[in-house]
């Protein structure tokens, strides 16, 4: 019998990784010392019997059919609005995510990069604020403020796949004299796209959750309208939208698992 070949050794751990791990430990360790953490109050009676009566209020949910046939319409606009902001922001994030791969040189790359960091530092909320000047109250400003969020998150994942695809089967094709267009759309791409898809339909969930917060600032859907019935004090109505939220962010994390599933099988 052939005896099995012997491991190699582990390689040594750096000084500096302990020294990160332990300035990462010592940092958290300081959070919990500087915030003021109020646990007694948090967990005490009377901050459980205040909660315990304020959820109360919301129950029974309000089921008339004049108000759950409003539910569904501002139901609808929240699913468009997520479906339409993810659909431009996976457009123009492939687009963007050519120059930032460091396709069209350095110089680009930079810039771009430096346009996506921009693009998904602010939050959608804000976006949401800004473009509400320029387009109004409604559904247009909340589905802009998701596209160019997403925008930017989907460009750096878009990008970083790109950089990270083994670059053999393209290099194969352009030595045989295929121009680099047609190497890229008929190696890269379809190399990349599953998991180009995968973040796609990642970020369509997390926008599903997102057009329903923009509500807040008057974007339209389903938050607009448990703004409305919260700044009123109408507990039942509110718990009715907050059902719908969660029902409907069930339904699409379902479908979107599933499609990822199929894709990567």
């Amino acid at each position: 019998m052939t005896r099995p070949a012997a491991l190699p050794p582990a390689p040594r751990v750096r000084l500096s990784t302990w020294l990160l791990l332990a300035a990462l430990v010592l940092l958290v360790i300081a959070s919990f010392v500087s915030l003021p953490l109020k646990w007694r109050e948090f967990f005490g009676r009377e901050a459980i019997d205040t909660t315990v009566e304020f959820l109360r209020g919301f129950s029974p949910p309000e089921m008339a059919p004049n108000f759950l046939a409003r539910i569904g319409t501002a139901t609808l606009e929240t699913l468009a609005m997520s479906a339409i902001g993810t659909l431009l922001a996976a457009l123009f994030g492939l687009l963007l995510s050519l120059p930032a791969s460091g396709r069209f040189g350095m110089t680009a790359r930079l810039i771009t990069r430096g346009a996506l960091n921009v693009l998904r530092s602010i939050p959608e909320l804000v976006w949401a604020a800004i473009l509400l000047i320029a387009a109004g109250l409604g559904p247009f400003a909340g589905t802009l403020a998701l596209a160019v969020h997403t925008t930017g998150v989907l460009g750096r994942l878009f990008a970083d796949t790109l950089e990270n695809c083994p670059p053999l089967a393209e290099s194969t094709l352009r030595i045989n004299g295929v121009p680099p267009a047609s190497a890229f759309l008929y190696a890269t791409l379809p190399h990349c796209s599953p998991q180009m898809m995968s973040y796609v339909l990642y970020r369509w969930e997390n926008n599903i959750r997102a057009a329903a917060i923009l509500g807040v600032v008057g974007a339209g859907g389903l938050g607009q309208m448990l703004k409305y019935h919260l700044s009123l004090f109408q507990m039942h109505q509110a718990a009715t939208v907050i059902i719908a939220m969660l029902l409907l962010v069930c339904v699409v994390d379902a479908a979107s698992f599933a499609l990822r599933r199929r894709m990567t099988r």
